[in-house]
């Protein structure tokens, strides 16, 4: 038997719930990803539906089938971000892939790259720093906003390599946000098929809050107290530096994981609510990082 899974027509974070209900909780049936009325996809669409492609490859025998979208545009763009190279060792294709030759210089600052070891965070943010700077001065933004969107990217790595068990994808972009902001943005998109946050800070810190253990307990653990599964002095700073990064500059941090999502802090622009619980559920964790151009910019 096999079942459709929707990929949403805009694909962006606000439609990732819709995703993770369509995906729900796969049996033995063979999962149809049909994308091919999808007219666009952020990074975030883009690494979530691989996170799912893996979670699927490290639990079944079958390989989802994925449908192409039909509009080439958005075809091409996916091409280009690299989706469809790593999504034809996830899922079996139906549609033309377009083929995309090198451009050069492009608004996809990091393609589509996955995330394995500790060696894949040094090559990703070495790979990004020039192309950051760029953006990040186009943006309006000061140089040393350079150096914390850097960190912010390996940091969003190292919590695959440190909490998921298994790997991940990361992608960063900026574009024109013509819908919520009316400017440009530099986006970094992190998603994994791994346990997520609950299951992993389970053994270090459930017995701190009792009956109130749960996906929500954990995210504000994670992000809010900086609590790591590792007992070392000094670990589970890194998403307390990401959430001072993104206040410095007006931007997003938005973490969800398993069936609840964190938002921290609340930009003036975002109509998002700190916590969102009883969301449907999805393995692993995602990670959007947001930071916006100076506003008039």
């Amino acid at each position: 038997m096999t079942r459709v899974v929707q990929v949403p027509a805009s694909f962006d974070y606000q439609a990732f719930d819709q995703f993770a209900e369509a995906f729900g909780e796969p049996g033995d049936e063979r999962l149809l990803f049909d994308a091919h009325a999808t007219h666009w996809a952020s990074p975030y669409g883009l690494v979530g539906l691989l996170a799912a492609g893996q979670w699927l490859a490290e639990h079944q025998k079958q390989k989802p089938l994925f449908t192409i979208p039909q509009n080439r545009d958005v075809a091409h763009y996916w091409a280009r971000t690299g989706f469809f190279r790593h999504a034809a060792e996830l899922f079996e294709l139906h549609g033309k892939v377009p083929h995309v030759a090198s451009t050069g210089a492009s608004d996809v600052l990091l393609e589509v790259t996955p995330v394995r070891g500790a060696s894949d965070v040094h090559d990703v943010v070495d790979k990004i720093q020039d192309r950051a700077a760029a953006i990040l001065r186009e943006l309006g933004l000061e140089a040393q906003a350079t150096m914390g969107f850097a960190m912010a990217l390996s940091e969003g790595c190292q919590n695959i390599v440190e909490h998921a068990g298994t790997g991940g994808w990361v992608a960063v972009q900026a574009y024109h946000w013509r819908q919520r902001l009316g400017r440009r943005v530099a986006v970094i998109a992190v998603a994994d098929a791994g346990v997520g946050f609950r299951a992993s800070l389970e053994t270090t810190y459930a017995h701190r809050v009792g009956e109130r253990w749960g996906d929500v307990a954990a995210l504000e653990a994670a992000v809010l107290h900086g609590v790591s599964r590792f007992r070392d002095p000094g670990r589970g700073q890194g998403l307390a530096g990401i959430r001072r990064y993104v206040e410095r500059w007006n931007g997003k941090l938005s973490l969800r994981s398993g069936t609840a999502r964190i938002s921290s802090p609340i930009a003036k622009w975002d109509d998002d609510g700190p916590m969102d619980d009883g969301l449907a559920s999805f393995p692993g964790s995602q990670m959007l990082l947001i930071i916006p151009a100076r506003k008039g910019d």
